[in-house]
């Protein structure tokens, strides 16, 4: 690298999908690549991991949650309009620690809700949605409470949050799915706000989803994801609630955008 010139960012966007992770690693300039991964560790322990990451998942598990979940999740959803159902409400550490483990899933299941009810105010059982991704929670969470030095390089975002700040702060009209089927007017008008916003598309089709065996919304919200991750390393992101709230092992109970 010529003397004098900056050395490239890199950052990565990180979204959940069945069997695993979709990752879109960034140079915050041309190059963008999109892969997939078994687990979140394997990002940061290869040799040119990336400097920042944010990741579509809940981070930071407190003991008690209000109304509407945790306080990111209550800030969050009235900016999203009709997208709001989008951001589940995150219940509390007990309650996902109870879904983990070898039982069966209902098991697990039913354990996870009477732990949410006795540890929520007013009283709330789990959402089956975000039950299903207490294995990527805890995954995230054992990452970061085992590696102090990660809380900084790894945070939590939420994609529909992401696309409304590229909007100039305004609720999309169109939903990615309808009936849990991709919407194609949805997703082009997230490819638009990424390409617009300086994000690389050109690998955001159908073959690439398919090659990555994953759902090219997935790919579009891992793309919104590095986004996010680019505007955290410039010291640009929005956070909810600003400053981050603390969970009792230290990480951030935050979304940023």
């Amino acid at each position: 690298m010529p003397s004098g010139m900056a050395a490239p960012l890199a950052v990565a966007g990180i979204d959940g999908c069945p069997g695993g992770w979709i990752v879109a690693r960034w140079d915050g300039e041309s190059a963008l690549s999109l892969t997939r991964i078994a687990r979140v560790a394997e990002l940061f322990a290869a040799p040119d991991a990336p400097q920042v990451a944010a990741i579509d998942i809940p981070i930071g598990l407190v003991p008690v949650v209000g109304p509407g979940g945790r306080a990111p999740e209550r800030l969050v959803r009235p900016l999203l309009g009709g997208r709001q159902s989008s951001v589940f409400s995150v219940p509390a550490r007990a309650a996902v620690e109870a879904g983990l483990g070898d039982a069966p899933e209902g098991e697990r299941y039913r354990a996870a809700c009477a732990m949410a009810l006795a540890r929520s105010d007013p009283p709330r059982k789990v959402s089956k949605q975000c039950f299903n991704i207490f294995p990527k929670i805890g995954e995230v969470d054992a990452l970061l409470r085992g590696a102090p030095d990660l809380v900084p390089r790894l945070q939590e975002c939420h994609p529909e949050v992401a696309f409304w700040a590229m909007n100039a702060m305004t609720p999309l009209a169109e939903p990615k799915k309808v009936k849990s089927r991709p919407h194609p007017p949805g997703l082009a008008l997230r490819i638009g706000l990424l390409s617009a916003a300086g994000v690389p598309t050109a690998a955001l089709h159908a073959q690439t989803a398919l090659a990555l065996r994953a759902g090219l919304d997935d790919l579009v919200d891992a793309c919104a994801c590095a986004w996010t991750a680019k505007r955290i390393a410039c010291g640009k992101a929005l956070r909810f609630p600003d400053p981050p709230e603390r969970d009792a092992f230290g990480l951030p109970v935050c979304i940023t955008a």
